[in-house]
């Protein structure tokens, strides 16, 4: 810690995350379990990054934002399991405060960058459902590329503000963070001030980030089924909801746990049920999320069976 100039305080130099637990042959268990499901992520999304980039027939713009999404679960999950494996051995278990920052601005950046991108996603069922004659003329390249950079711009401005302020905060002591990694309100309730006002200006980039693009997200899927309906082929029908199936699928394992974390009262705030339900959205998406599409994508396992057979995708 350090003494704040001109006053009878100290300031944290860095936080201690208290994790999971702290006994040594339940974290050894811990470790093994989080080590595999991280490899199992990363390469489960590496693959479908390289199988669509090495496949011309996934080259259109619905592989291209699911590209983008598996780039994003690789990132939002490498922020915080790496450093949660080393804790989980180690018997130090600190962070710095710039690490801590850091931390916290990459993560929610991803996150609200994934939070707004799965709106560009339902955008792009929407189109291919509702005007499939002119699904590539209207989502061209020239479109997919801004709708990809907005997304990514407005989720690292959303995050900036939000752990600016977060940060900015006096933190006297303890440092103890009851987490794994250093997550907004954590870290905020150790502040030694008052952190109404911060709360409220939370409150409202969390409603823009989560309530807004799921609102969004909900009209979209209501234009669909309305479009769908009016298809009179069964088969159709099925095949054309078989194609939202898996999106639907990893928003609702993405927005619920997001929504019960960053919306709801501060007074309901539970730092071990916080923790353990922010896995879902950080660590078992980035895991779930390969498998969903994978399993219910002809096209991804075509590309796989081609590389498995013959090395290589024509």
């Amino acid at each position: 810690m350090w003494m704040i100039p001109g006053q009878n305080q100290t300031r944290v130099s860095e936080f201690v995350l208290l994790g999971f637990s702290s006994d040594p042959s339940t974290n050894s268990i811990l470790f093994i379990v989080f080590l595999l499901i991280y490899l199992s992520s990363v390469m489960g999304n590496g693959l479908i990054i390289l199988l669509i980039c090495m496949d011309t027939k996934l080259h259109n713009p619905m592989y291209f934002f699911l590209c983008i999404l598996a780039t994003l679960d690789m990132g939002s999950a490498t922020t915080t399991m790496p450093q949660m494996l080393v804790h989980l051995l180690v018997h130090s278990k600190t962070i710095s405060f710039a690490g801590c920052w850091m931390q916290m601005y990459v993560f929610c950046a991803l996150s609200a960058t994934e939070s707004i991108f799965f709106v560009v996603m339902a955008y792009d069922r929407y189109v291919a459902i509702c005007y499939p004659l002119h699904y590539t003329v209207i989502l061209n390249w020239g479109l997919c590329i801004r709708l990809a950079g907005g997304s990514l711009v407005c989720g690292f401005l959303a995050a900036l503000l939000h752990t600016f302020f977060t940060m900015r905060l006096p933190y006297c002591g303890p440092n103890k963070v009851n987490h794994y990694f250093c997550e907004g309100p954590s870290v905020r309730s150790l502040s030694c001030m008052d952190t109404h006002i911060i709360e409220m200006v939370d409150q409202v980039l969390s409603v823009c980030m989560v309530l807004t693009p799921l609102s969004l997200i909900v009209t979209s899927y209501i234009h669909i089924v309305k479009a769908v309906l009016k298809i009179k082929s069964s088969q159709a029908r099925c095949k054309a909801f078989s194609t939202c199936a898996s999106h639907l699928t990893v928003v609702t394992l993405f927005y619920v746990p997001a929504t019960y974390i960053y919306i709801r009262p501060n007074s309901s705030y539970s730092p071990e049920r916080d923790k353990q339900i922010s896995l879902f959205y950080n660590v078992f998406t980035a895991l779930l999320n390969p498998m969903v599409y994978s399993m219910r994508n002809k096209d991804i396992k075509r590309a796989f069976l081609k590389v498995m057979t013959h090395g290589r995708v024509d």
